[in-house]
């Protein structure tokens, strides 16, 4: 059976115990914070739970039967096949975790950092065994969200970046090449570049922040959840991407030349947004909304899978 050492046990953490032990793996998982740790097995246990009860997980008792808690990280890695490194988002803090996993970990062992923007040169130069570390970005929550950004720093073997994804696709992830290295890598930027024009419309009055995410949830995420951008606009023009350019190349250029600045970040706007929203909830209404989040997503996982297979 092969093995994966989850590395923290923080959201991310759980979530890629969840992906790995669906699929068969023997998981181990590990964390500096203790009171993190005694939390993780109950967690996963109840995210195991929750894909079964949409049909995506026959048997989640055997599934969390895989999973093993355990306390020292080199207990976590010992003979595993791949890593799944999920630390702050600090590059000294990655640094730290990766030197000690390149002296512990098995020579032919995957080194993969779950970072959401560090790209992996800056926290793998100085490593003896640098050739086989790698980011393998997720999107949150992973086991219900398949996609998984691989991203190698130079020294990365290509043989390191093609074993990932086959072990990604293994597990019924999504992943993508990422072909070099370029900050916040391709989701986060695109992501960044939509937030960024979404502060800038609220922050200047133009949209409500409710009407704006009604734009997203009614109007682009639902084809954005079975079709990309590409092929949105090849359907848009009845000559395809090439027609799509033609007709309004105009319009994209001076919404081009004329991009949201970095001051839509800026306090001041990040106040005007925040008094149009409504306020900062509660930890437990946010803990409610992300629960119900959860499940929203496993159903629509749970309808693609179906269509897929139909």
């Amino acid at each position: 059976m092969p093995s994966v050492a989850i590395v923290g046990a923080g959201l991310i953490g759980r979530s890629w115990a969840i992906v790995f032990a669906r699929a068969g793996w023997q998981v181990r998982v590990t964390d500096p914070e203790p009171r993190t740790l005694e939390n993780a097995s109950r967690l996963i246990r109840e995210g195991l739970e929750d894909l079964a009860a949409h049909g995506l997980l026959t048997d989640p008792a055997l599934a969390a039967g895989r999973v093993e808690i355990v306390q020292s990280l080199a207990d976590a890695v010992s003979g595993v096949d791949i890593v799944q490194e999920n630390g702050p988002e600090i590059v000294d803090t990655k640094r730290a975790i990766f030197a000690e996993l390149d002296r512990l970990c098995p020579e032919g062992a995957i080194l993969a950092s779950s970072t959401s923007a560090i790209v992996a040169s800056r926290f793998t130069e100085e490593l003896p065994g640098r050739a086989r570390c790698l980011v393998a970005h997720p999107v949150n929550p992973p086991h219900l969200l398949p996609l998984v950004e691989i991203c190698g720093a130079p020294w990365t073997a290509r043989d390191t970046v093609e074993r990932a994804r086959k072990i990604y696709e293994s597990i019924e992830q999504v992943p993508i090449i990422v072909n070099r290295e370029v900050e916040g890598f391709v989701l986060n930027r695109l992501q960044g570049a939509l937030l960024a024009e979404a502060f800038r419309l609220v922050g200047d009055g133009v949209v409500s922040p409710q009407d704006l995410d009604k734009t997203l949830k009614d109007g682009l995420g639902l084809r954005w959840s079975f079709i990309g951008p590409f092929e949105t606009i090849e359907l848009n023009a009845p000559g395809g991407i090439a027609d799509y350019c033609k007709r309004y190349t105009g319009f994209y250029r001076s919404l081009s030349a004329d991009p949201a600045k970095p001051e839509v970040w800026d306090e001041d706007n990040v106040s005007r947004i925040l008094d149009a929203w409504g306020g900062t909830p509660s930890a437990d209404t946010l803990a409610r909304r992300s629960a119900w989040r959860d499940k929203r997503l496993a159903a629509l996982k749970a309808h693609k899978k179906s269509q897929s297979e139909a």
